[in-house]
């Protein structure tokens, strides 16, 4: 089944890289992967054809918000070390506030570099092990973070989902990563769009900031990358 669907809003990066990608390969449908698609929201672009699937944990928060979508294909829960991701069966695989959420990460993410076809896109958002917010969100016990998510969150926001931050999900180990797999990042930002941080949050990561000397830094909580696989015949490796 092919038909047109909303992946990303117009003017954004992961967009503007989409149509990128559908342009080099003269407009054939692209097959998008959502991965961690709880948590993103469905995305606006226009005239292009493309297939969208969606992948997440098998949790109530998660599944409540992914049988309500309406723009996925098809969507898949469970444990990300086994959901269906066929070998290259993806030009583009969106990667949203999942790795941070989730054990085994490293290995999580190499099972989606396998489905993702040659010179196809990795569009990545996570939040940052090495920032204030995301010390915060690890070292809150999970009874406070259930009890204050509510107050903290705008409504209609899953969770709260584990908070696990292993090694990878830093921008240094992102970085690392992409190095010892080939692997080209074309794209690095950091902004802050933590959903705890309102007057409470903003305080209590400024207060981390301070206390580490800026080790933590508060300047931001969000990650977000644009990485490649390559063409050439190293991709086959991984």
């Amino acid at each position: 089944m092919s038909e047109v669907r909303a992946v990303a809003l117009r003017g954004d990066l992961f967009g503007q890289r989409i149509r990128e990608q559908w342009t080099e390969q003269l407009g054939r449908r692209l097959d998008i992967l959502i991965a961690g698609c709880a948590r993103d929201e469905p995305l606006l672009l226009e005239r292009m054809e493309t297939r969208v699937t969606g992948v997440d944990e098998e949790l109530p928060a998660v599944r409540a918000v992914v049988e309500a979508r309406q723009d996925l294909a098809s969507w898949a829960l469970g444990d990300m070390r086994s959901v269906p991701m066929p070998p290259r069966s993806f030009d583009v695989i969106q990667l949203t506030f999942l790795l941070e959420r989730i054990q085994h990460a490293e290995l999580v993410l190499d099972r989606m570099l396998q489905a993702l076809r040659p010179g196809g896109l990795v569009l990545l958002r996570m939040r940052d092990r090495r920032s204030a917010y995301g010390w915060c969100d690890r070292a809150v016990p999970s009874w406070l973070r259930s009890l204050l998510w509510k107050r903290l969150v705008a409504e209609g926001t899953p969770g709260p989902l584990p908070a696990v931050y292993e090694p990878i999900t830093s921008r240094d180990g992102m970085h690392a990563f992409c190095l010892t797999r080939g692997l080209m990042i074309t794209d690095d930002q950091t902004a802050t769009t933590g959903p705890a941080m309102g007057r409470i949050g903003s305080a209590a990561v400024a207060l981390v900031d301070k206390l580490t000397r800026g080790r933590l830094p508060s300047s931001h909580d969000e990650v977000t990358m644009v990485i490649r696989k390559p063409q050439n015949h190293f991709a086959r490796l991984i």
